[in-house]
């Protein structure tokens, strides 16, 4: 959640001079940006009379530094204040302030002795020549780094950060190697009129820096809550059962991924139930040995030494067993006949379903179905000119027959003869103007 000021990327900050309440939403203002830490003590009244005068004050990106505010000024988070700096002065932004601070403080291992000292609240002024100089760190940035390509310098300039009245900028670079830097400064200087900082930083505080998204699909941890850097070592790939692979297990800083470390302390819990993989099992048919281990389903992989092609699964209480027999000195059974068959499961293919009566049927229930198959004994309807011609061929079988006529009728009865019908000539419509 932000405040609604823009205090995002710091140049465009614009509020905090006009009241003293800084931010309208004093409370969540600054919960959104780079490892801040959330303010639950907010709405929890302090039952002591006594308050600390420390707040912690945030700069570009995750730099951040605690001040002592000497002057009791009335600050909350969202607040643009002038801070103490070497030399000259500091323009930052509050983000959290009471109880939690010290909690910071202990945290981070900073002293309460000789403190930088807040001097007031930022006036309009000074936030003009801070935006000004914020403004300018993109083209210093490849300046700088085009000055570095020419006097090959195997350094990678990475961030650029101008102190808020400008007398001072900040170089943040990674190298491999120690870099002599003492003519870059001097072209740094006669350049950009400024007084020259140079800072080493790792290759994860480079990604912090800069942030990105993850083969997760997220935002890096390390720009957005992680706060310390720990060790992370190929053991940690190899208690998970993951394949040693750079190209997957490396991320966008080149080092092995910080969340190999997240289950780590599941995964080395769960693996105490089993037996070590080193260990070999006597069998009646030889020498087995360990090839992979599932944790989830607390299975083990056997083989034979001398064939070791087949590969058996065996469950942990099993193996412990058979582990138990060999230090009594007796054999263990063959694999076979430990190896447990899994009923194989039956698969429903529910998207290529070749019954398609379950159309008929749920038209049949809902009701809705219009389109249904016509069964099959009906018959079709026959053509009418053989209906005719039955029908007449029927009423001339079914006709009584007449008397046998005289010789005389029969010879003057003459056969019948087939008269050609009258031709009609066909006359055309007469045309209608009208129409």
């Amino acid at each position: 959640m932000s405040c609604g000021c823009k205090t995002s990327g710091d140049s465009s900050h614009s509020c905090g001079t006009k009241s003293a309440n800084g931010c309208e939403s004093v409370d969540t203002c600054g919960n959104s940006y780079k490892l801040s830490v959330f303010d639950w003590l907010s709405n929890i009244n302090n039952p002591s009379q006594s308050q600390t005068d420390f707040v912690e004050v945030r700069f570009k990106n995750d730099r951040k530094f605690f001040y002592k505010n000497v002057n009791k000024l009335p600050l909350h988070i969202g607040s643009v204040i002038t801070v103490e700096s070497s030399p000259g002065h500091d323009i930052g932004v509050v983000s959290l302030t009471g109880e939690l601070v010290k909690i910071q403080m202990k945290k981070k291992r900073v002293s309460e002795e000789n403190p930088l000292k807040i001097y007031r609240l930022a006036n309009q002024k000074d936030i003009e020549i801070w935006q000004d100089a914020r403004g300018k760190e993109e083209s210093v940035k490849i300046q700088a780094r085009k000055i570095a390509y020419a006097l090959n310098l195997e350094m990678k300039i990475t961030d650029v950060e101008y102190q808020g009245d400008g007398t001072k900028v900040t170089f943040f670079y990674t190298a491999e190697t120690r870099v002599d830097f003492r003519q870059l400064i001097k072209e740094f200087a006669s350049l950009f009129r400024a007084k020259i900082d140079m800072k080493q930083i790792g290759f994860r505080q480079e990604a912090a820096k800069v942030g990105g998204i993850g083969s997760c699909g997220r935002e890096l941890c390390c720009s957005t809550w992680l706060t310390d850097f720990r060790s992370v070592n190929t053991n940690a790939a190899r208690y998970q059962q993951l394949s040693i692979n750079p190209q997957k297990l490396a991320g966008q800083c080149g080092k092995l991924k910080c969340c190999l470390n997240y289950e780590l302390d599941s995964y080395l819990d769960a693996l105490s139930d089993f037996p070590p993989s080193s260990t070999t099992i006597d069998t009646e048919k030889g020498k087995v040995f360990c090839i992979k281990i599932d944790v989830f389903k607390k299975r083990m992989w056997f083989a034979y030494a001398d064939h070791s092609m087949a590969w058996y699964d065996l469950d942990v209480q099993d193996v412990k067993k058979m582990i138990a027999k060999n230090k009594k000195g007796e054999k263990a059974p063959a694999l076979e006949d430990v190896k447990v068959n899994d009923a194989p499961l039956k698969s429903v293919d529910l998207i290529q379903e070749n019954n398609m009566d379950r159309f008929e049927r749920r038209g049949k229930n809902s009701g809705k179905n219009q389109n249904r198959k016509k069964p099959n004994n009906e018959q079709k309807p026959e053509n009418k000119t053989s209906a005719k011609q039955g029908d007449r061929r029927k009423r001339i079988s079914e006709k009584p027959t007449d008397k046998p006529l005289d010789k005389t009728a029969q010879q003057n009865q003459k056969p019948p003869q087939n008269k050609p019908k009258p031709f009609k000539k066909k006359l055309q419509p007469k045309r209608d103007d009208n129409a």
